[in-house]
């Protein structure tokens, strides 16, 4: 009889965290999907947060609060004053859109790259001054908005995004010799590039 109670408790335990887990969503269901603009009311019920956009908040750091959300598949810091993003922003696994632009960016985790299912990136118009080496193994992104940024550095491992479509990479100051490496180690990404400038890294 204890055994058969063990049985049903585990059951139960499987069946509600399986249910609270959500598959991926192609763009055209996560486009449609509900969307959380106040942090408070996403907080009454995390499970069911895909979408979360919480622009011109004042945010001074990443909010500890997004990571009851598990499901989150689209997040939206913009126009906040995070400078650097926490490695812990790895746990979302399910993340594809991560959209933080004019938030003052300074730095991004060293282990960036295991958001493994990220396609869409935006970070433009911050301070970000190089790219972590494991930019590099973020191998389902398909578009990295990281125009008007002060990178200087990009790591070899950028010859791995095979999956990458388009980069913009305007209004960054760059070589027309680094220009011409990035686009060799990139030969079917297209990427847009201001002027070379005759600068020396």
């Amino acid at each position: 009889m204890k055994n058969y109670k063990l049985i049903i408790i585990i059951f139960l335990f499987w069946n509600i965290s399986f249910s609270a887990q959500v598959p991926l969503l192609d763009s055209l269901a996560l486009a449609s999907y509900q969307e959380y603009t106040d942090l408070n009311e996403a907080l009454k019920d995390p499970n069911n947060v895909i979408k979360l956009t919480l622009r011109k908040k004042k945010f001074k750091e990443f909010p500890r609060e997004i990571y009851k959300f598990k499901n989150l598949q689209y997040l939206d810091l913009s126009k906040n004053y995070i400078k650097i993003l926490p490695d812990s922003i790895t746990i979302f696994k399910n993340l594809q859109y991560l959209v933080i632009s004019k938030s003052n960016v300074e730095e991004l985790p060293k282990n960036f790259g295991d958001l493994e299912s990220l396609k869409y990136l935006n970070l433009n118009q911050n301070d970000i001054y190089k790219l972590p080496y494991t930019f590099g193994n973020l191998k389902k992104l398909e578009y990295a908005d990281l125009w008007s940024n002060n990178l200087d550095y990009f790591p070899e491992s950028m010859k791995n995004l095979i999956t990458l479509k388009s980069m913009d990479l305007r209004s960054i100051l760059i070589p027309q010799e680094h220009q011409d490496y990035l686009q060799a180690i990139l030969p079917k990404t297209t990427i847009y590039f201001s002027p070379a400038c005759k600068c020396a890294w």
